[in-house]
Formats: C-alpha cells, structure tokens, sequence
C-alpha cells in the first residue's frame, strides 16, 4: 500500500518557498517546519509558499527541532539553510537521533568527505545507529555531477574536464551572500576569503583535519565527480578571486549598496589532479549581479572527443529546489550513514511522493 511521503522542512526563507510547494504538487505531505526568524515563528506555512490556502502547520523554532520531530515523525527532512558543514552540523545530529532520514541544500553536504572528514564521520556513526540516511544534494548533483559524468561515458579518452558555472547570491538569501564576500571591500575580502588559500598543500589538510577549512562549492564537487568516475585524487588546490562590478550595485539581500571596485562576490576555482592523468577544473562564480549578466553553466570534456555543453539562464533556484524533492524517495531508500549521491542513483524525476 502507498503512503504519502512525510516532510519536515527546516530554513523557511527563499528556497522552501519552492521546496515546499514541490513537495504538495507530488503529493508529498508537509508535517512540520522550522526556522530562526521571529517574523516566521508560529505562522502558517502557506506564508512562504504563496498557498492560496492554510496548510494546518505552523512554523516552529528550530529549538524546538527534537520535540517536534518526535511528535510528527516526518520520513525524511528538507534542510535549507547554511552553506556549510559546521553550520549544518547540530541540526543533522538531531535529525539522527531521531531517526529520521535528512536532505540538505548546504553545498558542503554534496561531498564532505574531502573537507570536513571529521564531522560527516560522526554523523555517519550517529545515522547509522539510528537507521536513518543523511545527504546533500541540490543544483550540482545533476547540473555539476551527473550530467558531466555521463558526458565522459560518451568520451573515449579524458585529458581534462573543465567548468564555469555562475549565479547571483541575491537568490539564495543572506548566509550565501556573506560566505562568497559580497559587499566588503577588496583588502578585507583578501583578509578573510582570498587568504586562506595561500597556504601549503601540508598547512590546507591540517585544516581540513581540525575541521577548520571554508571550501568553495567546486571543493566537493570535484571530489564527487573523481568518485564517481574511479579517480584517484592525487592533488587538490583552491583559489578565491573577487568579483567586482562597474557601477555601484544594490543588493536587496544583504540590505546594503555594494560600492562601485568593492567585491560583489566571488570566483572559486579548484584544480585536481589525479592518478590517472585527469585533470578537473572547475569554477563557480557566486556574485551580486549587474543587469546585465545572467547565470551560466558551461563545461567541456577535452579528449576524444572533445565535448562542450554550455546552459545560459539556467533557473538555479528552481533547478536546485526540484532536485532535492526528486531525491527524497532515493533517500529514503538508501542504506543507513552518511551517503552521498555518488552512491545513489543519477537523478530522475518522481511523478509523485509515495512510499511503499
């Protein structure tokens, strides 16, 4: 007998309003929601989502996370929030143990096994323990994963895979915009971001190990395509360049005007070597937008053949938020720990939110 999908949704800004409304449109049923501003705490969800009618759930504090969990017993939880594993960290824990499984926007969370080995390893024990499953998924499980992967099966030989893809942070919310630097003016952006990376492959994996290292987005990315495709990293090294714009720049999000030569974001590129030969690098541009620029997604894998795929004007947000509701069945079925998407199966489209 099938049994409608039951969703917690946890970070009720920007993007919940698309999961939440994805996960109703497949059938799926929202059971709780949860959040940190004051101006959400108690109000229906139907607020975020544009509903033309209430929906029954109020939103709650994520202090209140275990309770309400316990006493709503959702399959599998959304998580919307930060960016990275530390800042996702505690809510994943008490997901855990609870027992229920959790999906998470937070970049990091794609692959965290090459930056925050530490963390995911206690998570994965704790899920485990629990019979539950914790992952991250999001724009770059098909958009930087599985559609580049399967562009190498068509490939007889690989020198290198290359990509540049670009977004503006003004979609995302506030904790997006602040890790890529937006706004701060270009010695400070050097101090706090640029900086960290000019260091020594030896001092970055002591950071790595004490759980101290900010990756960019590319970071695990490129981690998850060298394990999808059998590689073995042999090297891996990051570099962070500010964006800037011609013009001052308002930026809604962050609530401030970005001044004309400050940094309105950020360029990441991650270069890794491998084993075998290939070389991956990728870059991410994340950045508050002129009017004239516009997402982009373009990557190529240079052999024989050589192939480019380029994507302009992809709807991140909406490509983002569907991917994570097209997960949560693959979740659900997923062994018990930490799994990343890698060891799922590639992305497909769900009709509807059900379990057996």
């Amino acid at each position: 007998m099938e049994k409608k999908l039951k969703v917690a949704q946890i970070g009720c800004g920007k993007m919940a309003k698309y999961t939440i409304r994805y996960v109703y449109e497949k059938g799926g049923e929202i059971v709780s929601a949860f959040d940190i501003a004051e101006d959400r705490i108690g109000k229906d969800i139907s607020y975020i989502c544009d509903c033309n009618e209430n929906k029954g759930v109020l939103i709650s504090h994520v202090s209140d996370l275990e309770k309400v969990l316990k006493k709503t017993k959702p399959d599998i939880a959304i998580v919307t929030t930060m960016s990275l594993m530390s800042d996702i960290e505690d809510v994943f824990a008490i997901c855990a143990k609870c027992g229920v499984n959790a999906i998470s926007t937070c970049e990091e969370a794609f692959f965290p096994w090459n930056s925050a080995k530490k963390i995911t390893k206690k998570l994965d024990k704790l899920a485990k323990e629990n019979n539950c499953t914790l992952c991250g998924s999001g724009y770059q499980d098909y958009s930087w994963g599985t559609m580049i992967t399967s562009l190498c099966g068509t490939t007889q030989s690989i020198k290198k895979i290359k990509g540049r893809s670009s977004y503006n942070v003004e979609d995302y919310g506030v904790a997006l915009a602040e890790v890529h630097g937006a706004g701060l003016d270009l010695e400070t952006f050097d101090k706090k971001i640029a900086s960290v990376d000019r260091v020594s492959d030896e001092e970055r994996q002591k950071l790595i190990d004490s759980g101290n290292y900010s990756p960019s987005y590319m970071w695990t990315v490129n981690g998850w395509l060298c394990e999808k495709l059998g590689l073995t990293v042999t090297r891996q090294s990051q570099k962070c360049v500010p964006q800037t714009y011609k013009k001052d720049l308002v930026s809604k999000t962050l609530g401030m005007k970005i001044k004309k030569g400050f940094a309105t974001g950020m360029s990441a590129v991650v270069t890794t070597e491998t084993k075998e030969g290939i070389i991956i690098e990728s870059e991410c541009i994340g950045k508050v937008y002129g009017p004239d620029e516009f997402d982009v997604n373009e990557w190529t894998v240079e052999g024989e053949p050589t192939t480019t795929i380029v994507v302009n004007r992809p709807a991140t947000v909406e490509l983002t938020c569907a991917t994570i509701v097209n997960r949560l069945i693959d979740v659900v079925n997923a062994p018990a720990g930490y799994v990343t998407t890698d060891n799922m199966p590639d992305i497909r489209y769900y009709s509807k939110l059900v379990k057996k």
